[in-house]
């Protein structure tokens, strides 16, 4: 029998994904909630020596790591993959984008003050206007539900955890997000994406997101 085991950490978003994935395919697994950042099981400094960080798939006593990664080893363990490999490497460049410049503006619209976070918050609005217009590109012009076209697939796993945070990033940067005039789009497929039972079941709620969020910029900024 296969044996599927993830390292996890609460309201972590790479986390979410990789559960998100793994309950899409019907993978039998369990977990084990890791007590961070300052109690690292012997498990996770074992399977994870060179991050030292979550989430880690360990299949069949094997660790995979880095999220985006585990995705792709669950497709192509689990999945019945049926796109193209220019379909692929685009769904793998936008969530990459999402990882590096999305969150990138989001941990600074949190941790910042003043101008700098005036600059995260134009970032950020920038960010998801790219993403707008790939979601355009990606779904026949919106005529499809997904980034995956008619499947949810690898960006609508990747990126549908960043939904419960857009409320901290309002909260704390005292602006509003025009998702139904700018990103129509977006605000449809968010809406579509919590609709599933995978998403539902591992997305925190906007409310215990902010007040992490706030306890981040509390230790972060300083007046």
């Amino acid at each position: 029998m296969e044996q599927v085991k993830v390292l996890v950490a609460e309201t972590s978003p790479f986390v979410m994904r990789v559960l998100i994935a793994l309950e899409e395919k019907g993978v039998k697994y369990e977990y084990q909630l890791e007590d961070l950042p300052h109690n690292k099981s012997e498990l996770l400094l074992q399977m994870n020596p060179v991050y030292k960080k979550v989430p880690v798939l360990i299949h069949n006593g094997k660790p995979i790591c880095e999220s985006l990664i585990i995705l792709q080893y669950i497709e192509e363990t689990w999945g019945s993959e049926k796109h193209l490999p220019y379909d692929r490497a685009l769904a793998r460049f936008w969530a990459d984008f999402v990882d590096r410049k999305f969150l990138d503006s989001g941990i600074r619209v949190v941790k910042s003050k003043d101008e700098a976070q005036e600059q995260a918050k134009r970032d950020m609005l920038e960010n998801l206007q790219f993403l707008e217009g790939a979601l355009k590109d990606m779904s026949a012009g919106g005529s499809l539900p997904f980034f995956g076209g008619k499947e949810f697939g690898f960006l609508d796993i990747a990126f549908i955890p960043y939904a419960s945070r857009f409320r901290a990033f309002e909260n704390i940067g005292n602006f509003k997000i025009p998702f139904e005039t700018e990103y129509p789009l977006l605000d449809a497929w968010v809406r579509r994406c919590m609709e599933r039972e995978s998403v539902k079941k591992f997305l925190p709620s906007s409310d215990q997101i902010l007040q992490k969020a706030l306890q981040i910029r509390k230790r972060s900024v300083v007046d």
